[in-house]
């Protein structure tokens, strides 16, 4: 694996952080308070009924309050992120960041705290007299041995859960993959012999948690920058290192891993050689989970040791130890149960499911979004992936079962198979498929893809920022000069970044060639045919991408759709028996919904109609939803009776007989679609729940629908992805941010991907 971790500029993360509302958080309200009836209710005097109940039993504060559903995030900067001490307020971001992944990993509320104090009792009384707030307490960024402390007593002293993530977080996930590598390697937790590095906060957890878990003590030798932590050693002690001392001969990290089973690595870059590991047993499990830099990268280790299993903190390699798979549902599972704390087995449960969850056949959702290749148990997959959408429910499941099961859960759940099920609907696939999407292209050979409108500010930076997150090889179109110049007020290295244009492209007249034996019969004259090459930088990229001297491309941000997708047509087909068309992507908090057609077909007839529902269902289906389409027009099954629905209700007797499998009917009203309580009314309807593909009866009806949502929604519109070419095309908005660029060129790459899979299955048969 050559991938390098994501990276970008100073410029660019301070330019993330401070667009818009400056910061990563707000808080919005969850009841209405439109009216003064309203407000009468969220405030005086409505306010005063539950104060008065949660005065008379604090547990209603649960019922009437968000303390169930709230984490506070808390540090006081003393170690952060491994930049050190920085201080309170420099935590900030740091902890805003963790508030964000709560909630999009696990719809956990969260807000953070910053205590300016490295006084003990002071941030302990602190952290104690804030607690009637929270439902829990995640601790974050406290150096040590002063984070041992705080958090023993802060446990000792509160009845919500306190979690110090930085320690156990790391323990649970890498104990989760410990158990799996013993697993593939034949061993016990009993029979491995194990060296752990580093011996901070970390580190200890980990030996802790692992030893919880069954590794005799006398099996673990722990080495610190002083060397081997042996039983009556003085320099550089503390009670923390003392309660794993051991008696060994071993006194420096050389001696220790002679015949080791395992290195566990929370050290430092280059903390282990080739030739530790090279002295290691048959089949060593290397952990080295240093970041940025492990220490010992996965390539050295393969010099020596091919047998190795490995696993690193990093994402760009097979077996990221990343705390996300980890704290988010360990607090969902706890909170749900209103446990008093997270205890040790809690901590088991969630390593034990998560291991599990590695084990299993990886759903096609999973599959879709890595390509169709499907991650299989073994060497390089004894973690799941971050992003699996399996988590919300394995996890938390095991956590809460965990609680009752040892008596620390206030309100045990009495139907686990619900449980499971309201976990699942928590999170909308969608958002962890185009993470998986992400992740799976820095995995991957590097498709080349073109940004035909490179001398637009935001298409450059979307560019860059798609190279050094490692999704492809950006291919810039536009003049050299002022794209050089742009890329060096930029801070940008731009060695390597190749700049194209008709000028200097060797392939043009092949591009010529290509476009004139297409057009000549549709009355283009070959000067035409060169003027367009040469002029019209979405021709000249469509061509790139025909004729294979690029695998996908992206536009949009300076021509409206509708003439970028004119021109693009005349170089790139659909694919046969296919349709193009665009399918936006609406995603709110509680649902996901598809519009289509919203930016290619004028007035689609009942065959194209019934054709772009198929396509989308396939679509969505491998974007992990279960697909249910709603025909829309302004009537509902006739009612009122209109000649202008004709292609509608075609539509659907078209699928009676192509006998299709999935969900579908028509036509309907919108709200008749997506309203539980409206499809009620109409006991005949065939769908089973409010429908998730909107498929419109005209393109004015789709583009108008998905651009006021997308305006006043409320949610996040991703794309409008264009579907069905034989090429990888994708046109952005005009208004797209840079982020937007960046997801639909990854979004044109994974497409391109999917495209040779499918040409290959196709040539062989399949």
């Amino acid at each position: 694996m050559t991938n390098k971790p994501t990276k970008f500029t100073e410029a660019e993360a301070l330019r993330f952080h401070a667009a818009g509302r400056p910061g990563k958080l707000e808080i919005t309200p969850t009841k209405p308070v439109a009216t003064q009836r309203d407000l009468s209710l969220a405030y005086s005097p409505g306010v005063a009924v539950p104060v008065l109940k949660i005065a008379e039993d604090p547990d209603t504060a649960y019922d009437y309050t968000t303390k169930g559903n709230l984490v506070a995030v808390i540090s006081n900067g003393t170690a952060i992120l491994g930049l050190g001490n920085l201080g309170a307020q420099a935590s900030k971001p740091v902890m805003e960041g963790k508030a964000v992944l709560f909630k999009r990993f696990a719809d956990v509320d969260s807000i953070d705290l910053e205590v300016d104090t490295e006084d003990i009792d002071e941030f302990v009384n602190c952290v104690k007299l804030l607690g009637p707030s929270f439902g829990g307490i995640n601790l974050e960024d406290i150096g040590a041995p002063a984070c041992f402390i705080i958090e023993q007593r802060l446990r000792e002293l509160m009845d919500i859960p306190v979690f110090h993530d930085d320690q156990h977080g790391t323990a649970i996930i890498s104990a989760a993959g410990l158990m799996n590598a013993l697993h593939l390697t034949g061993r016990s937790l009993k029979d491995t012999k194990m060296v752990a590095i580093g011996a901070g906060a970390a580190c200890i957890a980990c030996v802790e948690l692992i030893k919880a878990m069954g590794m005799p003590h006398e099996n673990v030798i722990m080495v610190d920058r002083t060397g081997v932590i042996y039983t009556g050693r003085e320099e550089g002690m503390n009670q923390w290192k003392s309660a794993h001392a051991v008696n060994t001969d071993a006194r420096t990290l050389e001696e220790a891993m002679v015949g080791a089973d395992v290195v566990l690595g929370l050290a430092a870059k280059g903390a282990v050689t080739k030739e530790m590991v090279a002295s290691m047993n048959a089949r060593p499990i290397v952990f080295a989970m240093s970041n940025p830099d492990p220490e010992i990268t996965p390539e050295e280790v393969r010099e020596v040791r091919s047998d190795a299993i490995i696993a690193t903190g990093r994402s760009d390699y097979p077996n990221q130890v990343n705390n996300v798979l980890g704290f988010p549902y360990i607090f969902r599972g706890a909170l749900d149960v209103r446990a008093r704390t997270i205890n040790e087995e809690m901590k088991i449960a969630a390593a034990k499911a998560i291991a599990e969850l590695a084990r299993e056949e990886v759903p096609d959702e999973v599959a879709a979004a890595y390509g169709g290749t499907r991650p299989h148990f073994g060497p390089e997959y004894i973690i799941p992936a971050p992003f699996d959408p399996r988590l919300i429910k394995a996890v938390p499941m095991a956590v809460a079962k965990a609680a009752m099961d040892t008596g620390v859960a206030r309100k045990p759940i009495e139907d686990l198979e619900a449980y499971g099920q309201e976990l699942s609907a928590r999170l909308d696939p969608t958002a962890s498929t185009l993470s998986l999407i992400l992740e799976d292209l820095q995995r991957r050979p590097k498709k080349r893809v073109v940004f035909a409108e490179a001398e637009e500010d935001k298409v450059l930076r979307a560019a860059i920022s798609f190279k050094n997150n490692g999704y492809g090889i950006p291919v810039l179109v536009g003049y050299e000069a002022p794209i050089r110049e742009k890329l060096r007020e930029m801070g940008v290295e731009d060695e390597g970044i190749e700049i194209v244009n008709a000028a200097n492209s060797p392939n043009k007249d092949a591009y010529v060639d290509l476009l004139y034996k297409r057009l000549n019969r549709r009355g283009f004259l070959l000067r035409d045919i060169q003027r367009y090459v040469n002029r019209d930088r979405n021709v000249f990229s469509a061509c790139m991408v025909a004729t294979g001297d690029a695998d996908a491309m992206v536009t949009g941000l300076t021509r409206q759709y509708w003439r970028a997708l004119k021109n693009i047509k005349r170089v790139i087909d659909p694919l046969p028996g296919k349709l193009a068309f665009g399918l936006s992507v609406m995603v709110t908090k509680s649902r996901t919904v598809f519009i289509a057609d919203s930016t290619v077909n004028d007035r689609p007839t009942g065959e194209q109609l019934a054709t772009i529902a198929e396509m989308s269902a396939d679509f969505v289906r491998r974007m992990g939803h279960e697909p249910r389409v709603a025909f829309l027009s302004f009537s509902n099954f006739g009612n009122p009776p209109s000649d202008k629905t004709e292609s509608v209700r075609e539509a659907v007797h078209i699928l009676d007989e192509r006998d299709v499998n999935f969900e579908y009917d028509g036509e309907m009203q919108a709200d008749v679609a997506l309203n539980k309580d409206l499809m009620s009314l109409y006991p005949f309807m065939r769908l089973t729940a409010p429908a998730n593909i909107l498929i419109m009866p005209a393109l004015h009806s789709a583009n108008i629908s998905y651009k006021l949502l997308a305006e006043i929604g409320g949610g996040k519109v991703v794309g409008p992805m264009l579907l069905g070419l034989s090429k990888s095309v994708q046109i952005a908005r005009m208004t797209s941010t840079t982020s937007d660029l960046v997801n639909m060129a990854a979004l044109a790459a994974s497409a391109a991907h999917m495209l040779e899979a499918d040409e290959a299955a196709e040539d062989n048969g399949e």
